[in-house]
């Protein structure tokens, strides 16, 4: 697929280096195509790599899809420089008036914290709620997931006593959802949170369907409105060495209780490295989310995306 980004973005040599289709804008003015308009709402501290990862996750289909990146106003990143974010990022206020074909939501490191907490968070709840009629399809990764859960259908987070960390076995529920076409009966994921949702919360929710699950880390994929909103609890996108060095940084620190990323490294010893073993269910995912649940219903005039029910 070829991704539309902007030529200076970081991510695109590498994209390149890894043979996978990167187009500018420039190049993609010449092709008589409406691409599809994606804008992920970054809120992740390393802004760069899951820059990176998610642009991997997103190409894997033959649509042409035009990427921008979205900011919070009213809040500051401290782990990327501000020159990147003004020469990639957008604001809210910059793009209200717009439509999108898709969003992204990203995890965030704030899942000990109150929702209400969270400095950005009436920021993000009026995202949240101008999604519902400015965007077919929105997608909630981790703690946007919880976070998009509670503003929109009132289902609360838990406090774990014990991290979810590491690569965890799920089960592939209503398999003829076009979600999870092409998954497997049992496939893995990774998680990384000290916080989780209750599967009874979910199913008391006549609106919410569980499409994947885990016995150890709960409900992983679950979906509202026949897709116009998704909510992954885990992170799907991770690369290969996404949870050694989180693993390793912890432990560099001298926290305490470092938890060992579960069923991750080849015989559990970080000496030998970690096994990729999600990457097909990650990239069927995001495919299957682009072409079924974004592309298969969104109109061509993207105005008209405020009549979707």
């Amino acid at each position: 697929m070829p991704i539309r980004i902007d030529a200076e973005l970081p991510a695109k040599k590498i994209l390149e280096h890894e043979n996978i289709f990167v187009m500018d804008y420039e190049r993609s003015m010449r092709q008589d195509i409406r691409p599809l308009r994606i804008m992920i709402m970054n809120l992740m501290p390393t802004k760069q790599e899951t820059e990176l990862q998610l642009l991997r996750s997103l190409a894997n289909t033959p649509l042409q899809v035009d990427i921008s990146f979205l900011k919070t106003e009213s809040h500051d990143s401290k782990n990327v420089s501000a020159s990147h974010l003004e020469a990639f990022y957008t604001t809210f206020t910059e793009i209200k008036e717009d439509y999108y074909d898709g969003l992204i939501i990203t995890g965030a490191p704030v899942e000990t914290l109150d929702y209400e907490e969270v400095d950005y968070w009436p920021e993000l709840v009026e995202i949240m709620e101008w999604s519902k009629t400015h965007v077919t399809s929105t997608f909630h990764i981790c703690w946007a997931a919880q976070a998009g859960l509670y503003y929109h259908y009132g289902v609360r987070k838990y406090l774990l006593d014990d991290k979810i960390f590491g690569i965890f076995k799920h089960t592939t529920i209503h398999r003829k959802t076009p979600l999870v076409r092409g998954f497997d009966d049992v496939f893995n994921a990774p998680h990384s949170r000290h916080s989780a949702i209750v599967r009874e919360d979910v199913e008391n929710c006549p609106e919410l369907t569980i499409l994947a699950d885990s016995e150890e880390a709960g409900p992983f994929i679950i979906m509202a409105k026949e897709g116009r909103q998704i909510f992954v609890t885990g992170h799907p996108e991770y690369d290969v060495v996404t949870l050694d060095k989180e693993y390793k940084r912890d432990l560099d620190k001298g926290m305490d209780n470092v938890p060992f990323p579960k069923s991750y490294y080849k015989d559990d010893d970080p000496e030998l490295g970690p096994v990729k073993s999600w990457r097909c269910h990650a990239n069927a995912l995001y495919t299957n989310w682009l072409n079924y649940y974004v592309y298969q219903l969104t109109p061509y005039i993207s105005a008209e995306i405020k009549n979707l029910k």
